[in-house]
């Protein structure tokens, strides 16, 4: 445990686990460029505690957690991960913390009392995720939100001791430099109301497409398809991919300097909105009506995509209609003769 200097000093963050299974964690010890300590270190990010990256633990952590409640400790940041767990009947006593006989649904309340921002880290923590899905047995939601609906564990009209809401740095897992870009922006004062969307995520990803950055966007332009996973083409018209509704830069914020989800040959499941695990069909098939998909672009009358998708198809080069439908090109682009000259 930092000692009580240095707990006085920087931007104190308290990292705390809930209903979740860690993802979002794991994902955060991905972030490079420079690695997560470093810059935290540079941004003046104190790490008050953290479950998988402290050396302290049990009576020490408790400690800690009673001293930031009475005021010894200065708490800038509360950052919790994974939906909070309610039931039984409000009692949150389906998650105890060890060793205190407390629910963690009663210490994010009075903690987040004191803190001077709340994150909720990962879709869970935001609006409740994958651990509120199904028939929600444990009344799982997130920290202001249960799903669509404003509320949740602290209540919709919850403002930290800053005066702002919760921070919703959503996705399943988030990507670990939504993190620490969001961490370093609240060390600065650089982050306000203004800078988060209606569903108070971080517009510095959440006004940004999946779409936006995609490898296989010259597909999606000539509506040249994929059939099956292995297969090059775009997968919005048959395989359920949400590229163009999800708001995230996964494909120009890539996932360790080289991945994202379409890059791996999977559709996007829009992982950052509220309600994402439960889309009503498999997550990689596209729903249609007369033939049209249901999950057009955000922004664009169906009327629209419906005309300029016939167009498209129409013209789709002979190169993209048969690389999309192959593991590999089939078909590379054509090579024009050498200007005479050169």
């Amino acid at each position: 445990m930092n000692d009580l200097n240095q707990q006085n000093s920087g931007f104190n963050v308290l990292w705390l686990q809930t209903g979740g299974c860690g993802g979002c964690s794991l994902s955060l010890l991905c972030a490079e460029s420079p690695d997560l300590l470093t810059t935290f270190k540079g941004a003046g990010v104190n790490l008050l505690w953290h479950p998988m990256l402290s050396e302290a633990c049990g009576s020490e952590m408790l400690e800690l957690l009673e001293r930031v409640l009475n005021g010894e400790v200065r708490l800038d940041a509360l950052c919790i991960e994974g939906a909070v767990l309610r039931g039984p009947n409000d009692t949150g006593r389906f998650h105890i913390l060890a060793g205190t006989g407390k629910s963690m649904l009663a210490w994010v309340r009075e903690l987040a009392e004191k803190a001077r921002y709340v994150v909720g880290i990962g879709t869970g923590a935001s609006f409740g995720g994958i651990t509120a899905g199904g028939s929600n047995h444990t009344d799982a939601c997130g920290l202001q939100f249960e799903e669509t609906q404003k509320g949740g564990v602290l209540g919709a009209d919850f403002l930290a001791q800053s005066g702002m809401p919760v921070i919703n740095v959503a996705g399943c897992p988030t990507h670990p430099n939504w993190i620490t870009e969001t961490l370093m922006q609240l060390a600065m004062e650089e982050l306000g109301a203004d800078d988060l969307d209606d569903w108070q995520r971080p517009r510095s990803y959440a006004d940004h497409l999946v779409h936006h950055g995609c490898p296989r966007n010259e597909f999606y332009e000539f509506k040249a398809s994929a059939d099956k996973p292995s297969d090059q083409g775009c997968m919005m018209e048959h395989m359920g991919c949400l590229g163009t509704q999800a708001h995230a830069d996964c494909n120009t914020r890539l996932w360790n300097g080289e991945g994202s989800c379409l890059r791996g040959g999977y559709s996007c499941i829009n992982c950052t909105a509220p309600g994402f695990q439960e889309p009503g069909h498999p997550f990689m098939e596209t729903p249609k009506i007369a033939g049209i998909p249901i999950g057009l672009p955000t922004d664009m009358p169906k009327a629209w995509f419906v005309a300029l998708a016939s167009l498209s198809k129409a013209a789709t080069p002979k190169r993209l209609r048969e690389n999309a439908l192959a593991d590999h090109i089939v078909v590379p682009p054509h090579q024009g003769k050498r200007h005479p000259h050169e």
